[in-house]
């Protein structure tokens, strides 16, 4: 093949790889995913991914109204005990099976009986679950639960294949669901790959082709990936980039406050590790609370946009209570408290998840306690390793978040509660598993709150894990992506979304 010939291929290939590549969003991601199943996985960013690849039962709006998704309707009977869903008609999984009821009810008995399951606490109030026809299923209660549709506008309400988790098949190796988009392939720490799935009930309203999520733990390299045209959006923009985001005219700045927190978590009682003065005496906790500055936290680590924390509810929550502002520095009061437990330079470690952001964070918190006596180790570890490591009780505390959730029960139960699935501290109250139990089978506001409020007294004085700030979620995205909304849950969804030139 003479040079001319293999130019004219050459320039042939490029044009083409440059069309298939201007039909995929390239979204660039703080951390990579845990499993890609929807009833044993916990990041965030795993809830970014399943938006594009796992219809929901219901979802919500921008405004966080719970509207249909695969069920177009909902209602209780009178004592609240069963809740009915009509499904939608002629919906299909990505493998060509058909959606229906006992593919609804093979799910929730999935997430309710994997061991494990991260969704198990939170069907807990479901006893079973009837199909009634194929486009009706009914969800039979053990006892009244205001929680339940928010729960399944998440992951527990994910309609995952039953062909691809029938008979021992490890469904995040080939994960099949039922959203607009299909699994292509994963590689580990550097990209998951997702094709339309042309079959999909809305395919029409869906023009991007492709989504390729890459995982880039630098802020400032992600940033970088984004104004050379390498990514096509980010999701959590490092706060001290947000000036020069600003003002750069070939980049959209779409912020949005979010639904939850970042927090430090304490091993309390979660095995050998819980076994030192941070873990067993809450005055050592209190000192460091005492010692850390909420303040100083937003205005050098969030550029302003991190509105100190002090409990699981963001102020725009009608579950936030004026009883807990955010305690205020003092490190004499922390000294003699640490004076008090007779440990006056606790040492403990203080995981946290790789990326310059964090470990900014981290080294913050480091200095301040340290000023009141404290000796803390830093230990960087990616993500889902160290979520992996929390699991088992490695670890004495951890700098985690949590991205919030609609119904206010999804920011406090399963962290707080002795069986809750994601309480990695194991701690464990009675009297806080009795109001939060209770708070759940109330959709009255005040009685709730009442109950949060009663709760987070033992909570914050116990304080198994110190909430820092509200975590905002701040999306940057070059010019050519179009129709793009941000939600308050910090979700991508693709819906009439499209890419320009």
């Amino acid at each position: 093949m003479n040079s001319l010939k293999l130019a004219v291929l050459a320039a042939g290939l490029l044009a083409t790889t440059a069309a298939a590549s201007a039909q995929t969003l390239r979204v660039g991601l703080a951390e990579d995913p845990d499993a890609l199943d929807p009833h044993k996985a916990r990041t965030y960013v795993g809830r970014i991914v399943f938006t594009s690849l796992c219809d929901k039962l219901v979802d919500i709006s921008p405004k966080l109204d719970f509207v249909p998704q695969l069920a177009t309707e909902w209602s209780y009977n009178d004592d609240q005990t069963e809740l009915t869903f009509k499904l939608r008609d002629g919906v299909t999984f990505q493998d060509g099976s058909k959606f229906d009821g006992d593919a609804v009810k093979a799910n929730i008995e999935r997430a309710m009986t994997l061991p494990d399951s991260n969704r198990r606490s939170e069907l807990s109030s479901v006893d079973h679950v009837e199909v009634v026809d194929p486009s009706t299923v009914k969800f039979v209660l053990k006892q009244p639960d205001a929680t339940l549709l928010a729960t399944l506008s998440d992951r527990a309400g994910m309609m995952l294949a039953p062909t691809a988790f029938a008979e021992g098949k490890e469904f995040s190796q080939n994960p099949i669901c039922s959203g607009p988009y299909k699994f292509v392939r994963r590689v580990q720490n550097d990209r998951i790959e997702l094709t339309k799935y042309d079959g999909y009930w809305d395919a029409k309203d869906y023009p991007i082709e492709g989504v390729t999520f890459l995982p880039i733990v630098d802020s400032t390299v992600k940033l970088a990936n984004l104004r050379s045209g390498d990514i096509d959006m980010l999701e959590r923009l490092a706060p001290n980039d947000v000036p020069s985001v600003k003002g750069d005219a070939a980049l959209q700045f779409v912020p949005v406050t979010g639904l939850g927190y970042s927090s430090i978590r304490f091993n309390t009682n979660n095995g050998s590790r819980a076994e030192n003065p941070i873990g067993k005496d809450k005055r050592v906790r209190q000192a460091f609370q005492l010692a850390v500055d909420r303040d100083v936290i937003n205005e050098i680590i969030g550029n302003g946009i991190f509105p100190p924390a002090q409990q699981p509810f963001p102020p725009s929550s009608p579950y936030h209570s004026d009883k807990f502002p955010p305690v205020t520095r003092d490190v004499e009061k922390a000294k003699a408290l640490l004076k008090e437990a007779g440990v006056e330079h606790p040492s403990f470690e203080l995981d946290f998840g790789t990326g310059s952001a964090n470990q900014q964070f981290a080294e913050l918190v480091q200095a301040m306690a340290a000023e009141a006596g404290f000796d803390i180790k830093l230990r960087a570890t990616e993500f889902a390793a160290m979520q992996k490591e929390m699991e088992q009780g490695n670890f004495d505390a951890a700098l985690i978040g949590w991205s919030g959730r609609v119904d206010p029960d999804g920011n406090i139960h399963q962290f707080a509660t002795c069986k809750g699935n994601l309480n990695d501290s194991k701690y464990c109250n009675e009297e806080v598993d009795k109001a939060l139990n209770a708070a759940r089978r109330t959709s009255d506001v005040e009685e709730r709150k009442a109950l949060y409020d009663e709760a987070q007294t033992i909570l914050q004085d116990d304080l198994p894990l110190v909430y820092t700030y509200y975590q905002p979620w701040p999306f940057v995205l070059s010019q050519k992506v179009k129709g793009f909304e941000a939600y308050p849950d910090g979700m991508i969804r693709l819906k009439g979304m499209s890419l320009g030139d």
